[in-house]
């Protein structure tokens, strides 16, 4: 499905002051208006809409590969400001595009991920959209609006992405409510600004080590493509103009620097295959799978095969996942390019070093689902603690094993491991709301509705963890201090909201 009127969109939802770099000064007029702290609470209000739609990929593993990926980019950078850090996440799209939001959140289409030929050319376009808030374009538009003017005219055209992705007309209808200047004067500066995203995003690029060849590639790709589009043009270049000037200038900086081969991580591939696998037909993804793996159609095997699990869990077929498994720890055992993974037995943690820690911790999740969903409980549990041993932090670990717990009734296994997770995993929106769970099997009520609450504190929703806690509040608890921790955590959330109110 592809985004018709992001053309006007999403360049106006660049975000501004995140990370202070050695770049250009823009002077402090960005700033005159919109602070660093409103920016954050409208992306976080824009976030919150696009989190409850149901095109925002909630999958840990791919988020934190695009958290890892951003910020060995912004690493890059020689300076850094914590004002508003960044927030990568994905859009369960398959059209090809990525945007940025104020506040310091970045999106990214599955498409776009899929698309992406090697990591380099991924990179390349998390480091022009990472440019786009470092180079404060949003501020710059924006300098001379009033704050409520910003709130209305950014609200209308965050519906409108989210409206015309199953509504065209809706989403235009939406559209033209926008101030007819915000949007002229987003369409005077794209280009220049698009062209100096190039500018620092190579550079981030090149320091981060990957390939620079990467972002005039996908460039001249999406513009090859673009005769070949129902509308002409695919998405990214509805929202990233590209020209002849814009991709020469890049291949001229490339050119300086010469060519030198860089490989993609494994993970980068795992991320991609778990994409492909969650589309379409569940049946017909694995005959695809299994059609590349006999025709040795794939870049890497390591992660078809792992796709292909993926696949079969979708389609249900879980002994054949568990045979496909075996196989799949053969194949790393075998793949030259896979030699870290050392003395692995199938249900004890892969031994790892280097780059390969998350990939590893991405199979060994997919190995204790499988043994789950075909009924070797003992052994997924034996595989979940074990895993965990290795990486112990890693999130979409943690969140299985407290469900499995959950679901065979341990609410206080799961909840005990929660509370010590969380010092180390903080302000974790799931964690909160499995909390919530764990205390609801547990029969506490008030704690229930108290860890409801955080997890709509920490999405912007203020006014619904407000009649959490209220609820929270009806049931009788002999525990005086939990009681009183309500009590104030709801007077501060008044009293914050209250204030956000008069500030306007």
């Amino acid at each position: 499905m592809k985004l018709h009127y992001l053309i006007i969109i999403v360049p106006l939802l660049f975000p501004a002051h995140i990370f202070g770099q050695e770049l250009p000064d823009l002077g402090d007029v960005s700033q005159a208006t919109v602070t660093p702290h409103q920016e954050r609470q409208i992306g976080i209000q824009i976030m919150r809409e696009i989190r409850a739609d149901a095109s925002y990929l909630d999958d840990p593993e791919i988020t934190d590969y695009l958290a890892r990926l951003g910020h060995r980019l912004i690493s890059a950078a020689s300076q850094t400001n914590s004002d508003n850090p960044f927030e990568f996440f994905a859009i369960d799209d398959s059209s090809i595009n990525a945007f940025a939001l104020p506040g310091g959140f970045v999106g990214f289409h599955s498409g776009l991920i899929t698309a992406a030929q090697n990591e380099s050319e991924l990179a390349g376009v998390m480091a022009h959209e990472i440019a786009h808030v470092t180079q404060k374009h949003l501020a710059r538009m924006l300098s001379g609006s009033s704050y409520l003017g910003i709130i209305g005219s950014i609200a209308a055209l965050a519906i409108a992405i989210l409206a015309s992705r199953s509504n065209p007309q809706a989403g235009q209808a939406v559209l033209a409510t926008a101030q007819a200047s915000a949007i002229q004067s987003q369409l005077n500066f794209t280009r220049k600004h698009e062209k100096e995203a190039d500018r620092v995003g190579f550079g981030m690029l090149v320091k981060a080590g990957f390939d620079p060849h990467g972002m005039s590639t996908f460039f001249e790709r999406m513009q090859h493509a673009s005769r070949y589009y129902e509308n002409g043009i695919p998405s990214y270049l509805m929202t990233h103009p590209v020209t002849h000037e814009r991709i020469a200038d890049i291949q001229n900086r490339t050119r300086e620097l010469g060519y030198r081969q860089v490989p993609d991580s494994l993970e980068f591939h795992l991320v991609r295959a778990k994409i492909r696998a969650s589309r379409g037909n569940p049946a017909s993804i694995v005959s695809e799978f299994k059609a590349r793996l006999q025709d040795k159609r794939y870049i890497n095997e390591i992660a078809e095969r792992y796709g292909l699990i993926q696949a079969l869990l979708r389609a249900k077929q879980f002994k054949q996942a568990d045979e496909e498994l075996n196989t799949l720890y053969r194949t790393i055992q075998s793949d030259s390019s896979a030699q870290p993974l050392r003395n692995h037995r199938l249900g004890k943690p892969i031994q790892v070093e280097g780059d390969y820690l998350q990939s590893a911790a991405m199979i060994e999740t997919l190995a204790a689902r499988v043994k789950f969903a075909d009924g070797q409980i003992d052994d997924a549990f034996k595989l979940y603690q074990a895993a965990l041993q290795s990486f112990p932090h890693y999130r979409a670990l943690v969140y299985d094993y407290v469900d499995a717990l959950l679901e065979h009734k341990d609410a206080q296994t799961a909840l005990n491991f929660i509370n010590e997770q969380s010092r180390f995993i903080h302000d974790d929106i799931r964690l909160y709301r499995l909390t919530a769970q764990c205390h609801a099997a547990l029969g506490n009520a008030l704690l229930q509705h108290q860890a409801e609450a955080e997890a709509l504190i920490r999405e912007g929703n203020l006014r619904a963890a407000i009649e959490q806690l209220q609820v929270a509040l009806r049931y009788k608890h002999d525990n005086f201090y939990q009681l009183s921790s309500v009590e104030a955590r709801l007077r501060q959330i008044k009293e914050f909201v209250a204030a956000e109110e008069k500030n306007k």
